[in-house]
């Protein structure tokens, strides 16, 4: 196993779909960065909006319904600027996987090998741990290098801004610059038919 599982183990389908968890650092990162983008007042603000009086601890994974109130709220705020914060937060996110949750001599291994068997091994492993990060989203992979996120059966109340969809393509992007080539990119898929409840992505290499 290349990603190692989270502290929680995850139940079942249709209990993540009703109760779906997250990762705690999903939204640890995005408070970091939008305590040093917007300062510490609006920080507060936003997150008093988002119904979030503390942070998580990082020890157990967390509602997810937590990290969509942020990413609305900011976005709502900031609709901008959300988009900055939230890049920067996913790659503290990737990054934080990679130092944490992934075997030192897994990602040597990555690095070592040629991108074209390291990109599909990383989407392989990624798809057996993608709940800790999409939560109640479907993520289905196709290939090693494309891959879509689709919340249709989650049942979100409002929809999603874009720039959660921005965060979720960024900690791709990070992961396979990381472990895979840093000439990795993670791209909208606007190829094909959009989406109305998710996104596809392409990763591409420059």
């Amino acid at each position: 196993m290349l990603i190692e599982g989270p502290l929680i183990a995850a139940t079942d389908a249709a209990d993540r779909t009703a109760n779906a968890l997250i990762g705690p650092h999903a939204v640890i990162h995005a408070v970091a960065a939008m305590r040093e983008h917007l300062g510490e007042e609006a920080t507060c603000n936003i997150l008093k909006s988002a119904q979030l009086p503390e942070l998580p601890s990082g020890e157990r994974m967390i509602p997810e319904t937590d990290v969509l109130r942020l990413h609305r709220w900011l976005a709502l705020r900031e609709p901008t600027r959300c988009f900055t914060i939230a890049g920067e937060a996913a790659k503290r996110t990737a990054d934080y996987i990679i130092a944490n949750r992934i075997p030192v001599t897994a990602s040597w291994l990555l690095n070592a090998l040629p991108d074209s068997i390291s990109g599909p091994m990383l989407m392989s492993a990624i798809r057996r741990h993608a709940w800790t990060f999409v939560g109640a989203g479907r993520f289905t992979p196709n290939g090693g290098w494309e891959f879509a996120i689709d919340r249709f059966e989650a049942s979100d109340p409002v929809p999603l801004p874009d720039s959660l969809f921005h965060w979720y393509g960024k900690v791709f992007e990070q992961l396979f610059r990381r472990l895979v080539s840093p000439d990795c990119s993670c791209e909208l898929d606007r190829s094909t038919s959009p989406m109305p409840y998710g996104r596809k992505y392409c990763i591409t290499r420059r």
